[in-house]
């Protein structure tokens, strides 16, 4: 198998897969501004979101977390950041800037938006001749971080396609990759099996403190989570339980160890297989991994997803054959055959590393193709 790439290396040492020059809007109300300049400046991209104005506490903290490591993700050359102020804005920017990569700030109030959105613009364009000027040099595989995260799973998932990400994530850890994965009300019911896979009693301890507080949230509403947990789509491809879906889900880290317990969108700290506390919608999952720092996503479906994310490609695998053929323009790798036993485990895991060398490489996955750039903030709480 093939363990080198070609990618760029940031200037904290990070490689990245992608080369974005990120317009990137504190609040809600400065969307308008960051759409702006991608309709004006050629290689831009915003990411507009509905947040970033009265939120406190926690939710902030997790708010800037997230803002700030979007702008930090390795797939991302040069950033700007527009708000309507300039407290917050030079917060997030000073974050990113710590990557050492170029990042403008620029803010509407006593300018105006019209007057901003030419600022913006007129940087945008000294940061895309500065990030397409960049060169992709040779890079171990081992370099990226990979995050993993299923949708609309199956009785195929837990037979098939999570089993090919999980004997993926076994090889790619054993040439000392690094891999987040998280939807931590979906391992309900196999959190006994996480919680023995960590290496370190500490971390083994934050993960069942984050699990259990997951789960008395849930109990103080009072409610049911099926329908929610399994989703429809689950319990339609038969999935009746939560504990059935979670025996699936696990399936996709193999057998591998497990190094640390991550809060919301925090930095794995050294290399290896770190879980995140994340939720199990699709994107506000994906946005949290790339935040913090993944460059590929892998999305096992079985019923069949179109999530993406506009920083990391979402590369979309299914062993359901009606799903590889109704949906063909949203999956990326059919490993279908696993379950007629036309080809082993491994074969199946190495034409999934093959593919995901190709995107590292360059090759746009379905999702980008088709511009799906769902990019969802998770919020704790109302705002005040």
């Amino acid at each position: 198998m093939d363990n080198k790439i070609l990618g760029y290396l940031r200037e904290n040492d990070k490689v990245g897969v992608r080369n974005h020059v990120l317009i990137i809007p504190v609040d809600d109300i400065s969307n308008s501004a960051a759409v702006a300049v991608e309709n004006i400046i050629q290689g831009t991209l915003a990411i507009p979101h509905h947040y970033g104005r009265l939120q406190f506490g926690k939710d902030l903290d997790l708010f800037f977390n997230t803002m700030i490591g979007t702008g930090r993700n390795p797939n991302v050359a040069a950033a700007i950041v527009v708000g309507i102020e300039p407290n917050w804005t030079n917060k997030i920017a000073e974050g990113i800037a710590e990557t050492g990569k170029p990042v403008e700030a620029f803010y509407i109030e006593k300018n105006g938006e019209l007057k901003t959105i030419e600022k913006m613009a007129r940087s945008a364009a000294k940061l895309v001749e500065y990030a397409t000027n960049l060169k992709k040099e040779l890079v171990d595989f081992s370099e990226l971080t990979i995050s993993l995260k299923c949708g609309e799973s199956d009785t195929t998932s837990g037979l098939a396609s999570n089993r090919v990400v999980g004997r993926f994530v076994e090889n790619f850890l054993q040439e000392n990759g690094t891999v987040l994965f998280g939807e931590t009300t979906e391992l309900t019911g196999a959190e006994h099996i996480i919680a023995e896979r960590f290496k370190k009693e500490e971390e083994r301890d934050k993960f069942l403190k984050i699990f259990n507080d997951y789960q008395e949230l849930i109990k103080s509403q009072g409610v049911d989570l099926l329908g929610s947990q399994p989703t429809q789509g689950n319990i339609e491809g038969g999935l009746s339980t939560i504990e059935e879906k979670a025996l699936g889900n696990i399936q996709k880290i193999g057998n591998a160890k497990i190094d640390s317990a991550l809060d919301y969108g925090e930095f794995p700290v050294g290399k290896g297989l770190h879980f995140m506390n994340t939720s199990s919608a699709a994107a506000e999952a994906v946005t949290l991994f790339a935040a913090a720092g993944a460059v590929i996503h892998l999305f096992p479906t079985g019923q069949g997803n179109i999530i993406g994310n506009p920083v990391i490609p979402v590369l979309k695998i299914t062993a359901n054959p009606k799903t590889a053929n109704f949906m063909s323009e949203h999956i990326d790798l059919n490993v279908s055959g696993l379950l007629k036993l036309n080809g082993s485990l491994n074969d199946h895991a190495e034409n999934l590393w093959n593919k995901i060398i190709e995107t590292a490489n360059g090759k746009l996955v379905r999702a980008e193709i088709l511009k799906h750039r769902e990019f969802v903030l998770t919020k704790l709480y109302p705002s005040a």
